[in-house]
């Protein structure tokens, strides 16, 4: 029998196992203990448990894969998660490098009626700051197919659909060289030897190793035919 309010341990742990694909994929105990800092031993004593209380299937050996309840509630955090970070940088002014940590701790707290009061207030929005989509009221959340900056070629022009939020500093750089979701970039060039981009962002052109764009997600921007 599933509880009715998981713990925030349970919700981190769906959360993470979603992230890493769990909702269509078996995931390893190694990469959802890289994914919360935690030890091994500690991951597979709370898999047992979440197996037991229905939010996972689990094979000892090979990980765990979300049941539907899991992913629904695992969607339900990151709804919350991604609704409190727009809040915060679009109504309270914080800078979109600061909203992640802070969502991470409103997320456990706020209710069913205040999450809906937050996206009605939103107007129902689509994407988070950093360009990930919202999971809907009902839990469905679009699937991409965004592929990282450093896999394009010379030459292809690029739409940022999402940047990786868990490192504030490198969202600081981003914002200062204009790698934001939204904007459209040009490949000018790759060194192979230095592992060096040349990165085209408007009349900006940018010289960036590949850990520089490592986060940055998109897919090609066609140009629309004018004629």
């Amino acid at each position: 029998m599933l509880p009715d309010q998981p713990t925030r341990a349970v919700q981190d742990y769906l959360k993470a196992i979603h992230r890493l694909g769990g909702a269509d994929a078996v995931v390893s105990p190694v990469d959802i203990a890289a994914r919360l800092e935690v030890r091994a031993p500690s991951v597979t004593g709370m898999l047992k448990r979440l197996a037991e209380a229905g939010w996972i299937s689990y094979e000892p050996g090979r990980g765990a894969r979300l049941t539907d309840t899991g992913r629904s509630e695992a969607r339900r955090v990151i709804r919350r998660h991604r609704l409190v970070e727009l809040f915060l940088a679009r109504v309270l002014g914080l800078d979109w490098s600061e909203v992640d940590a802070e969502a991470e701790a409103l997320e456990h707290a706020i209710s069913p009626r205040l999450e809906q009061a937050i996206a009605a207030h939103l107007g129902e929005p689509l994407e988070d700051p950093h360009g990930h989509p919202i999971p809907t009221r009902e839990g469905v959340l679009t699937q991409r197919h965004l592929q990282p900056l450093s896999t394009f070629d010379a030459g292809q022009r690029i739409l940022i659909r999402e940047a990786q939020d868990d490192n504030p500093e490198r969202l600081r750089r981003w914002q200062e060289l204009g790698l934001i979701p939204g904007a459209v970039v040009t490949i000018r060039s790759f060194q192979p030897l230095d592992s060096l981009f040349e990165v085209q962002v408007g009349e900006r052109v940018l010289s960036l190793g590949r850990e520089g764009l490592s986060g940055l997600l998109g897919e090609l921007a066609f140009v629309k035919n004018t004629e």
